[in-house]
């Protein structure tokens, strides 16, 4: 498996997790951060993690609400890259 392939099925399990815990206030939303900071040549996602540079920012200071958001967003671009 490449390297590539390795952070995909990383931050796919994590989205995994994250729907199953959606309705969980109490679980804390783990971040999508796979130490992998290379932005698209496009730059506008990370292509570790795949969050924009502004959700980058938000996050650390971000509630639940708007990390579930943001990891709704990453499945969908993770969809749109294997496509």
């Amino acid at each position: 498996m490449t390297k590539e392939v390795d952070t995909i099925k990383i931050i796919a399990d994590r989205a995994l997790l994250v729907r199953a815990n959606s309705q969980n206030d109490a679980w804390p939303v783990p971040s999508p951060c796979v130490a992998v900071c290379k932005m698209d040549e496009a730059r506008e996602f990370c292509l570790g993690c795949f969050r924009t540079i502004d959700e980058l920012r938000q996050w650390g200071h971000a509630d639940a609400a708007f990390k579930r958001m943001v990891w709704a967003r990453i499945e969908a671009r993770m969809a749109a890259a294997q496509a």
